[in-house]
């Protein structure tokens, strides 16, 4: 008894070691989704399905289906995502409160209040310096703003959760802040364009496996076309674009976008039968030698592990946005990034454990507001450069 323990153990060895192997070589593991894998065997070029499920992870290869142990793809799997949730940590980004501990214009600890500004929208604390003897307040990204930084955020958030524009201004009524529907939607194009310039720079960390499809939008009437790029498995929204058309569009750009975004290609992309796909894909991601190349699935069912739910789910996140306002006025519209922004950074998803696109993404933002901390950080960033 004592032999075949020792045996077992041994083999269970074994098939670790082997599986922490074939996660090592280029290209041995698709993922095609958070629950399903193909891992090519050792021994062939053979491709065995790795799936999860609630009793645990299975595989088709023929140890695991006739001898019922834990194989070395199984193995193979489990070791890449642990070496994939290392990587991500120690590439992780937080983006931090506003330190309101410190003066602004010294970083002195000693500051005192200072009387209060008085606005129609609402009242800001002063502060004064003892050290550099100047008067501040803590309204990084919101200066010479007649709102508070909170009336503006909670017009944000609620124009992005569906509102339209005049019902927003009557929520504000409410909280007594009295703006007109253009000034929030200025404050809307003001504070997305910063965000995205900021943001842009900030590098998601995102899987291997993206997904495209596109949706139509109305622009003046006109019907234009939505292109997307998502990540899979942390659903982070990579990039856009607007297009005139669906059959006759180059999608290479997209796809130049999401490496630019990323700083990576993926192994797997995901897509429908449209041809502009196909192209895009031979261009960008079509490579030598083979063992790199991006593998292109097109084959979409409307049920089953090859489905494009996840793509389907965001175009009706957004068409749901688009209806209220009753169409987009203009190609570069601020709903397009502002939507982007809302989705990655800031609107928790069921799917992901109410935890952001961004925070599966290696993108943590601390604060009970988001857009407060975005919006500083970004205006912090810009004040520097």
């Amino acid at each position: 008894m004592y032999t075949n323990r020792y045996t077992m153990e041994s083999n269970k060895c074994d098939r670790i070691e082997k599986g922490e192997e074939i996660a090592k070589q280029a290209n041995s593991i698709h993922r095609l989704d958070a629950n399903t894998y193909k891992v090519r065997s050792q021994a062939t070029n053979k491709l065995y399905d790795v799936i999860s499920t609630e009793k645990g992870w299975i595989c088709t290869c023929p140890d695991h289906k006739y001898r019922k142990i834990c194989c070395k793809h199984i193995h193979a799997v489990e070791f890449s995502l642990k070496v994939r949730e290392q990587v991500r940590k120690e590439n992780s980004v937080i983006i931090e409160q506003l330190d309101v501990t410190i003066c602004p214009q010294c970083a002195s600890e000693r500051f005192v209040k200072h009387g209060i500004r008085h606005n129609k929208s609402g009242n800001i604390q002063r502060y004064f310096c003892n050290d550099c003897k100047k008067w501040f307040s803590f309204n990084l990204g919101f200066e010479k703003m007649r709102a508070t930084p909170q009336a503006i955020t909670s017009a944000m958030q609620l124009y992005f959760t569906g509102e339209s524009l005049r019902n927003v201004q009557k929520f504000l009524r409410l909280q007594g802040v009295e703006v007109s529907h253009q000034t929030v939607f200025n404050w809307i194009k003001k504070y997305t364009k910063l965000m995205k310039s900021y943001l842009d720079k900030i590098t998601p960390q995102v899987g291997d496996t993206w997904r495209a499809d596109e949706v139509f939008v109305k622009i003046k009437g006109d019907q234009k076309y939505l292109f997307a790029l998502m990540d899979d498995e942390t659903r982070f929204w990579i990039a856009q674009e607007v297009a005139d058309s669906k059959f006759n569009h180059d999608a290479r750009s997209l796809f130049r976008m999401g490496k630019e975004v990323t700083k990576t290609k993926p192994r797997v992309l995901i897509t429908d039968g449209l041809q502009s796909y196909k192209r895009a894909y031979q261009k960008e991601f079509w490579t030598q030698p083979i063992e790199k190349k991006t593998t292109h699935i097109r084959t979409i069912r409307f049920q089953g592990d090859m489905n494009n739910n996840k793509m389907e789910r965001l175009n009706g996140e957004f068409r749901d946005r688009e209806k209220v306002v009753r169409g987009v006025k203009k190609k570069d519209s601020v709903i397009f990034d502002g939507y982007q922004i809302y989705h990655n950074y800031v609107r928790p998803h069921m799917s992901l454990d109410n935890k952001t696109p961004a925070d599966k993404a290696g993108i943590k933002i601390e604060g009970n507001n988001k857009w407060i901390t975005l919006i500083q950080n970004a205006s912090k960033e810009k004040q520097n450069v």
